[in-house]
């Protein structure tokens, strides 16, 4: 990760990483999209990311979503996200070795005036529920422990880190895609009204965007989707990842999906990333680049404390 990203990530809460992806990842993975079109779902209106019909982020249209990549047959593209050789470095930067993927992936494609989502994420959550309107006094909030940036003697760390790749062109006034830049560092917690109307406009800010371009942001950054506005489909696939000792999501634990249905697909990099949160020094697969190229690395333990907790656990880890 080159100075100026380190700089502008800690600045912002988010970075663009232009053309990470060449063309014809980006045209396999939609060809992919397509030939899997009916797996994807329309959000209820009961789950509609927007809650206030007058939302700045509420449209006629719902979102539409797509899960269950990594474990199509013809998913290689998306599986190969795990651990892309241009995308890894970020991952370290923003994560550390030992990221592991957390939330299960997922497509969201959108027809033109379809919703957005309205503003959410942020370090602190409402110590008040409910106060609102502009009468109401500022909430310093509570620690959403699960939503968290620091950065220590120069070392970035995100509790969870999303990676938005971009399969689709969007320009400005497009709508989708939205952050209030900074806002990982806030120190009060965001007002009911600005959740939903953004304040004057000029505090949200929607990047623009090219086919195989990604965005890392740390979910501690207030961040949303605009509706959309195109008359081209909107497509993009989101990841999140988190430190290799903290889990959020739940999806890897349900049932034997991966392990039957995604794992036998993956390579040993890829498979690393899709360990369950441990500690890296309990001898968890690691991912490395070396010469453009990814590879998987495990650091034995000490035999000895491992014999002893054998002896005592009856496996070889505390």
């Amino acid at each position: 990760m080159k100075p100026l990203e380190r700089f502008l990530f800690d600045l912002n809460g988010y970075i663009i990483v232009r053309g990470a992806l060449s063309a014809a990842e980006v045209d396999g993975m939609n060809a992919c999209i397509d030939r899997h079109a009916g797996a994807a779902r329309a959000r209820a209106a009961e789950i509609a990311n927007v809650k206030e019909k007058a939302s700045r982020f509420a449209a006629e249209k719902a979102r539409v979503d797509m899960g269950g990549m990594l474990g199509w047959e013809d998913g290689g593209g998306f599986r190969s996200l795990l651990a892309h050789p241009k995308l890894v470095p970020y991952l370290h930067a923003l994560v550390g070795e030992g990221y592991r993927m957390d939330h299960q992936p997922m497509v969201l494609l959108q027809e033109k005036a379809s919703e957005g989502f309205s503003l959410h994420g942020g370090p602190l959550v409402p110590s008040r529920p409910g106060a609102a309107g502009p009468t109401a006094e500022l909430d310093p909030g509570h620690l959403c422990p699960e939503l968290q940036y620091r950065c220590t003697n120069g070392q970035m760390w995100n509790s969870l880190v999303a990676m938005s790749v971009a399969l689709c062109d969007t320009d400005a006034g497009d709508g989708g895609f939205c952050v209030v830049k900074g806002s990982h560092k806030l120190n009060f917690a965001m007002p009911p009204e600005f959740s939903e109307f953004g304040g004057d406009g000029e505090d949200v800010h929607q990047p623009v965007t090219k086919k195989g371009d990604v965005i890392f942001f740390s979910e501690a950054t207030v961040h949303g989707a605009l509706p959309w506005n195109s008359d081209v489909q909107r497509r993009v696939a989101l990841y999140r990842f988190a430190p290799g000792i903290i889990g959020y999501g739940r999806g890897h634990l349900c049932g034997d999906y991966y392990s039957t249905q995604v794992l036998p697909k993956c390579t040993a990099a890829e498979a690393a990333v899709l360990q369950p949160a441990f500690s890296n020094r309990l001898e968890r697969t690691l991912v490395e680049v070396k010469d453009g190229e990814v590879a998987a690395r495990t650091d034995a333990r000490n035999a000895a404390k491992k014999a002893h907790d054998e002896a005592c656990f009856g496996v070889p880890y505390f």
